[in-house]
This record gives structure tokens, C-alpha cells and sequence, in this order.
């Protein structure tokens, strides 16, 4: 028996709220607050907003409460008191090391209740019970009482599980030890580091398909390895479509466990050197033709590339394993579970149907339905195509990491989690009993986007992800982080709070939710204890004030960014930066440095029309906090006092910002590749979509327009002034 309620309440239904309903705002206030939805909240302006009443009612929808009426909101509010009572076992249970936990089972009254902890080796123990004098109370017509019992402090770290047992009814639940601090990141504390940061689709060398790849990033890694650095940051490497064609942003993928096999290097598949010479020269032309893309420094192609590659992929699948590769094959299989292949299937069934298929939202069309269980056996060989792509992704990652090992890094990958899935993802459709229906994650307005932001991504229920044990939150880290050095963290306020938007509405209108952020962190410090990856939360924007102390308290590093250090109207001084925080110049939302300073961003956000004032007003603005930055890189020595008349050349201002940065207590530094070669454009305008700006799909290139590759950079006087400056100002 599951850890179902012990007598499930039924499942209300209501009509639509008519125009004269009026729900009493406190009653509502109050059940809202009992779901962890806010009804009110701080805005970048200082100012407290509050939640609309249409608003909470439809995000408590989502949430499967029902409250068109104050009938309903009074039924609910009871219905919220007696749920853990419904239940023999919580859900989940996420415990720190070290310390105990109560643990509530709800039980016939006056019937014994028995409590077994199941630890991963196999060992079993009987957990104590506590004194409890919690009255008995009636739930649904049944006298239940409570039994408590102590998870003990000495549990190892791991994943465990609880099995309550009263009066031959049982009921099981996931058990998370999870470290109290993150260790992995003390190694910087005895010595600071650095690294490169950079989007891997851009970085090309003479031999990618047109698009940065993970031979790429494995030479790449060398490269920065051998002057110093400790890790290379890349963009999110989650998969999108299957087919093209496909989304341009990393930040939107179809799934965020698996990985994008558009990043395959084709020629370190091993089964290459077995290929028939047709079959060889078939994908010899398709490189051909897609291998002058790599010249291109305007725009990339991925669909183009994409095509080329999976055709070649497509030749190479169907040459036999040899045994030895094959148990290899199957063991990753075996590793990865259902996930994997339920993965494969969503693949093999979005190859011949779009997004806005009404397949995808047909009830009949779930996982483990006879349709789709038909389907799974009919698309076989497709399935088995997706598993291997993902086989060959995990190799030439896992080939990647090891040569930035070989480096000297101490991190080598360091990945990047996007904030969720696309609402027409896989991960919607495979994992939909742990989000929430009818809504999506956005961002209230800022000052950067003062209508708020839809983010088209599904969020977590928070009750439905914890029944589900956790189970999706932790294959997904696993998963990203089984060879990896680190993971940065997109919006990790997400792990306390997120801004749903309900269907329907501007982003504007939505409410923020909790999450029970105690076992959200927790888990992720698990993962990254086993992995022995550091973490990076991003933790940028608004926010409420205790979140940042929470995550150093927990190990996990926060994100410095230098333009957005103020003190006041002045720059922060660097020596008063957070030490638990990986500090850059810049973001991959703002231009590279070469083109803030030049005001390139100032001149694009007025052609775009996403200006509240005029381009004037705006340079004046960005013209008086450079004059700020440049008085303080001259008051400690960084710039000449007096330039003599000529103006500072721009590779002597980025190298004098980032021997800025390096003045700062912060345990890593990051240098972004594109100041390392002189690009000025940014990769992601935000406020805008595809046809109006290039988001996401600018390569490399260098202060003239040039497209840089690899290979160029090993000799590149720029590239190695600025790593060469930096690996001297951080061991200094």
C-alpha cells in the first residue's frame, strides 16, 4: 500500500463564481496563506502590491482548491487543517544530518502504530516512538489519533524510506538525509578560483557542424585549464525538440534532465571507424555541408545543423555495438530507468506530431495508458534511437569533464539549470502529475520589464512533487550533475518561491507560491554532496532579504555581478563583496563589456522600443555610472589618473575591471569568454522574442565582426592578456 490518506475527502466541484458572489477577502486571505500563496507582495519599487482576489482563486485552482465562494473557502479551510491527518505518513520526509525528526502517523485511535526506517545499504531499524498527547480528533467520520516517532541523528546522508504499519494497513514514504552544510566548495575557501563562462552553441572550433559541441568544450576546458582556470561555465545543455525545428533558447528545453544531442560531436562516436564506405561518404557530404556555417559570425543555423546531424546520427545508429559497448549501453539504460525511456518515447511520438497536437491534452494519452502503452511497443526502433543519443551524450560528456580534469581544473563543467520546461515539453507531459495545471512561471514587473514576464513553463506542485518523493527533482540532479564539477543554479529563488501566472492572464497578475525550500535545498545539497559538485544559486532580482544568509548557511555560493554591486548611488568596493559567491563582470543578459562600454545596449533597447525614456536620458544614466566606475579603477591604481588627452583603449578597461573584481573576498571569479575575444553583442535581449532580435543565436566573434573558433584562441593575444591578468590577480 502507497501513503494514501487513511479516507480520502471527496473531490469538490463548483461552478464558475457569478458576478454576484462575494467572498470574504479574509476568509480567502486566509486559505491562500494556508497553501503558501502570497496574497501580497514587495515589488522592485520598494512598494508592497496586492494580490487580486480573481487572481488567488484561479492560483488556488491550480493548487486543486476550490474557492468561487465563501462556502467553499470555509470547506476549504477545514479541508487544509485535517489533510495531514488524512494521511498515515507525510509524504516525504527531508531531515538535516545530524538532527532529529519527529515523524507524525495518523492511525485508527487507540490502535498501535510500528515505524521502520529502511536505509539505501539494506539495513533496517525500528524507529522510537516519542510521548504524543495530541488529542484524537474525527476525520471524515473516522476517530484518528497520532503516533509520533523519531527519525534518529546519527542516519547516514542518502536516501532512505519509512514503512508505518497499523492494524495490517501500511504506508510508505521517501526518507532524505541531507547535508546540513555543502562541503564541496571549501577547497575555495583555502584557495580562490576562476573560470571561463561562456555559451556553448557559439563556441565553434574548424571541425564543429556549424555549433559549439562537446569535443568543443572539451578543448576548450584544455585551453583555460593550462592558464589557470578552475572550471568553464556553459549555457543550460538540456535537450529541446527532437526534430527541427527547434527552440532557440537553452532556458526553454524540452526537458531539463536530458541532454541535447545537437552538441554530438559525430566523429567521437567510436562505431564511425565501422561505418560502410557509402554510409561514410554520405555523412562526410552532410558535414560538407553544413562545415561552412562555421564562418558564419552573423546568426546560427541550428536547424540546418541539427537536420545534418541526426542524419548522420540516424547512419551510425545502425551499426552493431561491439559486446563490450554494448553492456555498456545497457548499463546506462539500466542507470537512467524509466525516465530515460519514457524520455525516448515523448521523442519518438514528437517526431511526427507538433506541440499544439490536442494528443498531448488528450486524457486518454497519458503515460501508462493503453494508447500510449500501444504506442511504446509500435515505436520501438525510435525509442531505442533517443536512448542511444542520450548514451552518446553522457560518453562525450563524461569525456569532456575528464580532459578539463586532465587541465589542472578543480571543477572542470560546471552546468547550468534552466528555472523549468517548456509548457509543450516532454518533462509537461511525462512528469504532468507533479506540476500544476493551468498556470506558468513568470516574474512580477521590474524595472527592466514593467509589464512582468510569462516564462511558459509549468511550475511544481508543491504537495504532488513531494508525494511524488522527490523523485523527479532528484533524477533531474543526478542526472545533470553525474559528470560535472559544479552547477549554477538559474533563479534558485525558485526553491523558496515562484511567480505563477494563471492562463489567461498578464504576467502582472499572478501570486507568488511557496515551496518548502528546507527540502528543495536540501536535496539539491544532497546530489551535489554525491556528485562533489559545487553549487552556484543565482540569486539576482528581488528577493527577500534572509534568503541570501540561508543559502551561504546551506553551502551554497550566490551570484556577484559587478555592474550590479551598488552601494548607494556608488559602486560596492570589492572587499566588501559576499566571500560565498562566484563574482563576473557581467551577465549573459547584459552585452559583453566592450559593448557596455561603448552604450551598445542603450542604442538597442531604444531601436527595440523598450525604453520608458528617451535614448538620451538613458545614455546620460549609463554615461555618469561608467564616470563612477572609471574614478574608482583610477582611485585604486587600476587606470592612469591622468590619461595624458587620449582616450583608455577598451581591452585596457575589461582587463582593469576584472583585476577589480579579483580585489574582491569572493571564493570564484568568472571571466565570460566574449571579453576574453572582444564581442560586443549580447546574446539575449530580454523583453524581446526571435524576430525582433537574434536571442540565443549569436557565435562567437571578435571586435571586428570576425568569427572566432578555437583554434584561434590559443594564439590570441587578447584572450590570453585578459586570462593572464586575471590568473595573476587572483593568486595574488
Amino acid at each position: 500500500m502507497t501513503n494514501t490518506p487513511i479516507q480520502q475527502a471527496t473531490d469538490p466541484t463548483a461552478e464558475p463564481p457569478s458576478a454576484n458572489t462575494a467572498i470574504d477577502q479574509d476568509l480567502l486571505h486566509r486559505l491562500a496563506d494556508a497553501h503558501g500563496v502570497g496574497t501580497s507582495f514587495y515589488g522592485w519599487d520598494g512598494l508592497q502590491h496586492n494580490v487580486s482576489p480573481s487572481t488567488l482563486i484561479q492560483v488556488l485552482g491550480s493548487l486543486g482548491v476550490v474557492a468561487h465562494s465563501n462556502e467553499q473557502v470555509e470547506a476549504a479551510l477545514v479541508d487544509a487543517e485535517v489533510a495531514p491527518w488524512r494521511r498515515m505518513l507525510p509524504p516525504a520526509v527531508v531531515v538535516q544530518e545530524g538532527t532529529n525528526a519527529p515523524v507524525h502517523v495518523h492511525v485508527h485511535d487507540g490502535s498501535p502504530a510500528r515505524l521502520t526506517i529502511s536505509l539505501e545499504d539494506g539495513t533496517e531499524l525500528a524507529a522510537i516512538q516519542q510521548e504524543d498527547w495530541a488529542p484524537p480528533r474525527d476525520v471524515d467520520g473516522v476517530p484518528t489519533g497520532r503516533a509520533t516517532f523519531e527519525v534518529p541523528a546519527g542516519l547516514p546522508l542518502g536516501w532512505h524510506s519509512l514503512t508505518a504499519e497499523s492494524d495490517g494497513v501500511t504506508a510508505t514514504a521517501a526518507l532524505a538525509v541531507v547535508p546540513a552544510k555543502l562541503q564541496t566548495a571549501a577547497q575555495l575557501e583555502e584557495r580562490r578560483g576562476w573560470g571561463l563562462a561562456t555559451q556553448l552553441y557559439s563556441v565553434r572550433s574548424k571541425r564543429s557542424w556549424g555549433i559549439g559541441d562537446f569535443a568543443d568544450l572539451a578543448d576548450l576546458a584544455s585551453l583555460a585549464g593550462a592558464r589557470g582556470a578552475d572550471y568553464v561555465l556553459v549555457n543550460p545543455l538540456h535537450a529541446a525538440d527532437p526534430v527541427p525545428p527547434v527552440q532557440a533558447s537553452p532556458y526553454s528545453p524540452s526537458t531539463r534532465r536530458f541532454f541535447n544531442p545537437l552538441y554530438i560531436r559525430v566523429e567521437a562516436i567510436p562505431e564511425l571507424a565501422y561505418v560502410k564506405p557509402r554510409k561514410r561518404a554520405t555523412v562526410d557530404r552532410l558535414l560538407d555541408h553544413v562545415h561552412p556555417l562555421n564562418k558564419d559570425a552573423e546568426r546560427l543555423d541550428r536547424d540546418q545543423i541539427f537536420a545534418a546531424k541526426l542524419a548522420a546520427l540516424e547512419l551510425l545508429h545502425t551499426v552493431k555495438l561491439s559486446p563490450a559497448r554494448q553492456r555498456a549501453f545497457e548499463e546506462f539504460c539500466r542507470e537512467s530507468g524509466p525516465g530515460l525511456d519514457d524520455f525516448a518515447l515523448w521523442c519518438a511520438i514528437r517526431e511526427d506530431r507538433s506541440p499544439d497536437d490536442p494528443f498531448w491534452q488528450d486524457p486518454a494519452a497519458t503515460l501508462g495508458s493503453p494508447k500510449v502503452e500501444s504506442m511504446r511497443q509500435a515505436l520501438a526502433d525510435r525509442i531505442g534511437f533517443h536512448r542511444w543519443l542520450q548514451w552518446i551524450c553522457d560518453e562525450q560528456l563524461e569525456s569532456a569533464q575528464a580532459a578539463a580534469r586532465r587541465s589542472g581544473m578543480r571543477l572542470g563543467v560546471v552546468h547550468d539549470l534552466a528555472v523549468g520546461a517548456d509548457l509543450s515539453s516532454a518533462d509537461a507531459w511525462t512528469l504532468r502529475s507533479s506540476f500544476a495545471p493551468g498556470v506558468s512561471v513568470g516574474a512580477p514587473p521590474d524595472m527592466y520589464n514593467q509589464l512582468g514576464q510569462n516564462w511558459n513553463q509549468p511550475p511544481w506542485h508543491p504537495v504532488r512533487l513531494a508525494e511524488a518523493g522527490y523523485a523527479p527533482l532528484r533524477a533531474m540532479l543526478s542526472t545533470v550533475l553525474r559528470h560535472a564539477g559544479g552547477i549554477r543554479v538559474d533563479h534558485i529563488l525558485g526553491l523558496f518561491r515562484l511567480w505563477w501566472v494563471p492562463a489567461g492572464n498578464s504576467a502582472r497578475d499572478g501570486a507568488y507560491v511557496r515551496y518548502d525550500h528546507e527540502a528543495l535545498i536540501g536535496i539539491l545539497a544532497l546530489e551535489a554532496h554525491r556528485a562533489g559538485a559545487v553549487v552556484i544559486g543565482e540569486d539576482l532580482g528581488v528577493f527577500e532579504p534572509w534568503v541570501r544568509d540561508y543559502l551561504a548557511a546551506r553551502g551554497i555560493l550566490g551570484t556577484s555581478i559587478l555592474w550590479f554591486e551598488y552601494d548607494g548611488d556608488s559602486p560596492l568596493p570589492p572587499e566588501r563583496y559576499r566571500t560565498q559567491a562566484l563574482a563576473s563582470v557581467n551577465t549573459h543578459d547584459l552585452p559583453p563589456t566592450a559593448g557596455y562600454l561603448a552604450g551598445d545596449h542603450v542604442e538597442l533597447r531604444g531601436q527595440l522600443g523598450l525604453l520608458e525614456r528617451s535614448v538620451a536620458e538613458e545614455r546620460d544614466e549609463h554615461e555618469a555610472g561608467l564616470d563612477k566606475m572609471m574614478g574608482l579603477l583610477r582611485e585604486r591604481g587600476l587606470l592612469p589618473a591622468d590619461a595624458g588627452g587620449q582616450e583608455l583603449g577598451e581591452e585596457q578597461v575589461i582587463e582593469a575591471l576584472h583585476r577589480l573584481l579579483a580585489q574582491a573576498p569572493s571564493v570564484l571569479l568568472g571571466v565570460a569568454l566574449v571579453d576574453a575575444v572582444g564581442e560586443r553583442r549580447v546574446q539575449n535581449q530580454p523583453g524581446t522574442t526571435s524576430d525582433v532580435y537574434p536571442n540565443w543565436q549569436v557565435p562567437l566573434a571578435d571586435e571586428r565582426g570576425r568569427a572566432v573558433l578555437i583554434d584561434d584562441l590559443d594564439a590570441n593575444p587578447r584572450f590570453n592578456s585578459l586570462l593572464a591578468a586575471v590568473d595573476e590577480a587572483v593568486r595574488g
